[in-house]
């Protein structure tokens, strides 16, 4: 996946500089190399440079990497809610990226009950996580994972998923990217408050 760190820091130098640059001629450098970026996303991806370049162009001014939120919601057995995916059918804690004008903990609650029909409330903030480019994701990301309680609503599948579960983590038989790293830390945070 190194390529791909590479080619995610090709990419955002590419497009700071077009969203800088007044020169034609600086222009024209950042637009070629832009254009080798494409190509090597496409190839290392097995994905049309077409469908590359329309995923990258949705996001204007300067590059950053994308934020994302999730909720780790435990039962009374310290079994973890997970959802499996159906992308890439791989366990993982509700989730999804911040909206513009949406705080990281607004993110993990509407996330959860689009995701799951619970309405939760954040009871505190497990940690902030860096994931580097890679086959998941294009950019690299910061995912802020919140421990959250179930205050309403009815657990039931969303368009996205094919199962919602709890799940001892120790058991979950194939986790989606970094989630079991977000789940463990979350679960020690979970074991602290209920021994205080």
């Amino acid at each position: 996946m190194q390529l791909l760190n590479l080619l995610d820091e090709l990419q955002t130098i590419a497009r700071n500089g077009l969203y800088y640059a007044t020169n034609p001629y600086d222009r024209e450098r950042y637009e070629r190399l832009m254009q080798l970026v494409l190509e090597y996303y496409s190839k290392t991806l097995y994905v049309p440079a077409e469908e590359v370049a329309k995923r990258l162009s949705g996001e204007l001014g300067y590059i950053t990497p994308k934020v994302g939120a999730d909720a780790a919601i435990f039962n009374e057995k310290g079994e973890i809610l997970l959802v499996l995916r159906s992308d890439d059918q791989r366990w993982c804690l509700p989730c999804g990226w911040t909206e513009p004008n949406e705080s990281p903990k607004e993110t993990a609650i509407r996330e959860t009950r689009e995701e799951t029909g619970l309405d939760v409330q954040v009871l505190q903030l497990v940690d902030v996580f860096f994931r580097p480019a890679s086959e998941h994701n294009l950019h690299s990301l910061i995912a802020i994972v919140y421990l959250c309680e179930i205050v309403g609503g009815t657990l039931q599948l969303s368009h996205e998923h094919l199962d919602a579960r709890y799940w001892r983590i120790e058991e979950v038989p194939i986790w989606h990217a970094t989630h079991q790293e977000y789940a463990e830390a979350a679960y020690k945070l979970w074991q602290a408050r209920s021994i205080s």
